[in-house]
């Protein structure tokens, strides 16, 4: 039939399959197109389930398996030039080759995916994960494509050596942050939110963790920027970690002579009342304050004579939990307002320090004992 219609248009049997060829294979990848978008939609309209995972793999595949069956009917059912014989061979074993790479390498990535939309959390570490398995598999096929082709690698791998060595002594600091960042994605000793302090001295909220550096925010509002091998050897405290609410120590001194069981008590009540937990129920259950904002009512606020004895004082220590690390600073001040007046109202003294000093007659001139400071 294809021979005469050529005859019919007065060509020659070989190009008219050739044509032919070029025919089936433009369709092949028209269809192969269109495909794809049909498994698209339904790939969409599945949603998470395994159903969306099978038309996402044949989505994936359906252009290169189109077009590998497109070339090989072309050279089994047409005579073609030589030439066009040997790149059609060429092509369909450069697919093929693809084809059997990148089968597994999708599988693992729609797999990582589908792992990262179940538990949100991970997702820091299957989108590298994802790039990786791309650059590796894809890696590899290229190499063992172009080996299968003829083309030698061989000068290539040895100036690629070399110039790797110069591309890693020049990268050397920003490839240590690259690869610091992989662990912090991984290892996640901090997360965007948490209020964190290095052992440097920095501190404040963390606002982006990327692939070289990361973020925090201060008191101030203002940003530090710290690489990730900074902060992959860094002792790390975090303020918000393993949760947000933090035990708040407020120190308290008084006069020796003061009764310290009552002290306790009156720190105790002073914690409770400001907490909303002696107030009307409602809005402790949760352990959050009804009363002062970020105070919480459990644990219960807890007073010690601790460290106990001062040169001139009792001290004591008022433990009492707060919300988040922010929250810290309203909190403690007004506490202390808070108990400054109820010590006040209950006749407790607050001393401050004082320094007497004993003069003898030694300061005159006259014989006698030496001046000594007192406290």
């Amino acid at each position: 039939m294809l021979q005469d219609l050529a005859r019919a248009l007065h060509i020659s049997p070989m190009l008219a399959d050739s044509l032919a060829a070029v025919v089936l294979v433009v369709s092949a990848l028209v269809g192969g197109f269109i495909l794809k978008r049909l498994l698209h939609f339904y790939h969409r309209k599945l949603g998470r389930s395994w159903g969306e995972f099978f038309f996402a793999l044949l989505e994936s595949f359906a252009v290169p398996l189109l077009l590998l069956l497109a070339l090989y009917l072309a050279l089994e059912n047409f005579t073609l030039p030589r030439k066009w014989e040997h790149l059609g061979s060429q092509a369909i074993l450069a697919v093929t080759l693809l084809i059997v790479f990148y089968f597994p390498a999708r599988i693992l990535i729609l797999f990582l995916r589908r792992l990262g939309q179940k538990q949100p959390g991970l997702e820091r570490v299957t989108q590298p994960a994802a790039f990786l398995v791309h650059a590796v598999f894809g890696l590899v096929a290229v190499i063992i494509v172009l080996d299968n082709l003829g083309i030698h690698l061989t000068a290539v791998w040895t100036t690629l050596g070399i110039g790797s060595v110069a591309v890693a002594l020049a990268l050397q600091d920003t490839l240590g942050n690259f690869f610091a960042g992989l662990y912090l994605v991984a290892d996640r000793p901090v997360n965007h939110g948490d209020y964190i302090k290095l052992d440097s001295g920095q501190e404040g909220f963390v606002t982006h963790i990327g692939w070289r550096s990361t973020l925090l925010r201060t008191g101030q509002n203002n940003l530090v920027v710290v690489p990730n091998s900074t902060l992959a050897k860094a002792v790390i405290i975090n303020y918000s970690m393993p949760e947000d609410r933090l035990a708040l120590h407020i120190a308290v001194s008084v006069a020796c002579d003061s009764n310290p069981r009552q002290v306790e008590k009156l720190l105790t009540e002073i914690a409770r009342e400001a907490a909303g937990a002696d107030g009307p129920p409602g809005g402790v259950a949760s352990g959050l304050a009804s009363g002062l904002e970020g105070l919480l009512a459990s644990p219960e606020p807890v007073a010690q004579l601790n460290p106990g004895f001062g040169p001139s004082t009792l001290d004591f220590t008022l433990i009492v939990q707060v919300r988040r690390f922010s929250d810290q600073g309203p909190v403690q001040s007004e506490l202390r307002q808070r108990i400054l007046e109820r010590f006040r109202q209950e006749g407790i003294e607050m001393p401050f320090p004082t320094q007497n000093v004993r003069v003898t007659s030694a300061a005159t001139g006259a014989p006698g004992l030496p001046v000594v400071p007192e406290k």
